[in-house]
């Protein structure tokens, strides 16, 4: 099976890291109410701290500075 050709090559590290991080009240405040209208909206609830690391993917994601200065 080594001379297959697959377009999906070998699957990266998905191992999880604890990270921890402190937010100021009102930030944690809008996390937790971003979680329930996420809940209402989604029919399941999820908890803020399942929808973080998500949004910081998402944020960088879109940072074309950061993609860039990534790249150099």
């Amino acid at each position: 099976m080594r001379d297959v050709s697959l377009k999906i090559g070998p699957l990266p590290d998905r191992t999880p890291q604890k990270m921890t991080v402190l937010v100021d009240p009102p930030i944690a405040a809008d996390l937790e109410d971003y979680a329930r209208i996420h809940s209402e909206v989604h029919g399941v609830e999820v908890p803020a701290s399942a929808l973080v690391p998500l949004m910081l993917e998402t944020f960088l994601a879109s940072d074309t500075g950061f993609r860039k200065a990534k790249k150099s």
